[in-house]
């Protein structure tokens, strides 16, 4: 079955290049050209991919964003907009995009990303088909650990004291590699590979970041974490049972 992106950008002949030569990369393309149009094509055509320009009529793309995340949606985001600086980059990741790209944009970086964004995807399917062959007890949907529920289709973590938080898709992708090596040391440059893909700007920091973060949503103490192990000098372990760190990253404590 061939991958469904959804272009949202109101400027035709933009729309057009990008839908023609996504069709040449053999993807199935759907084109809108209004926010409020975006958001009846999203939920009717159940995309794979979104290419949302920021600047809309009737409704922009951050506000498309926002409801459909709202709405418990994680399908990956691409924004594309004129507006390029890192405020507003920073204000299209938080409402859950997943990239951004400024306008004018290198066309053979637009495929490659789209590219990258999909694989991840296949990536995921492709686990729990091995880990399934294999005879691996797998968990498809979800994870569970500490009284904390991540439930990996709508992309909302469960906490123990009952509350909810959506998490990215970088979250997501990293919770669900490291449970997959549950108790085995992640590389930094693994985990990079597995969830950034090809992608150019990540570095081995950005990993650290996102740890800090899972962090403070799920470790009772995240300046002494028990689930999220920092391995000093390769990367992390995650030990879904808790324990005391086996391998210590600095004398004191651990920390990202």
């Amino acid at each position: 079955m061939r991958r469904r992106v959804l272009i949202v950008e109101d400027e035709r002949v933009l729309a057009e290049v990008l839908a023609d030569n996504l069709r040449e990369e053999g993807l199935e393309v759907a084109v809108a050209r209004d926010g409020e149009s975006a958001l009846q094509l999203w939920q009717s055509s159940q995309p794979d991919l979104v290419i949302l320009d920021v600047m809309l009529p009737r409704l922009s793309g951050l506000d498309v964003c926002r409801r459909m995340r709202t709405a418990g949606d994680r399908t990956p985001v691409l924004f594309l907009s004129a507006k390029g600086q890192p405020e507003e980059r920073v204000e299209g990741l938080r409402v859950g995009g997943d990239d951004y790209m400024g306008k004018p944009f290198h066309l053979p970086e637009l495929l490659l990303r789209v590219q990258n964004m999909l694989s991840r995807l296949e990536w995921g399917q492709e686990a729990y088909f091995r880990r399934a062959e294999r005879g691996v007890e797998v968990a498809p949907a979800g994870l569970s650990f500490g009284g904390h529920q991540v439930d990996f289709r709508t992309w909302n973590a469960t906490l123990a004291d009952g509350r909810v938080e959506p998490l990215g898709e970088r979250e997501i992708g990293i919770l669900r590699l490291l449970a997959e090596r549950a108790g085995e040391v992640v590389s930094r440059d693994e985990i990079l590979d597995r969830v950034w893909g090809g992608d150019i700007f990540p570095s081995s920091r950005t990993v650290d970041n996102f740890i800090v973060r899972l962090r403070k949503l799920f470790e009772p103490d995240p300046a002494h974490p028990i689930y999220l192990h920092t391995v000093w000098g390769v990367g992390y372990r995650f030990t879904p049972e808790g324990t005391g760190p086996q391998f210590p990253d600095k004398p004191a404590q651990e920390s990202a």
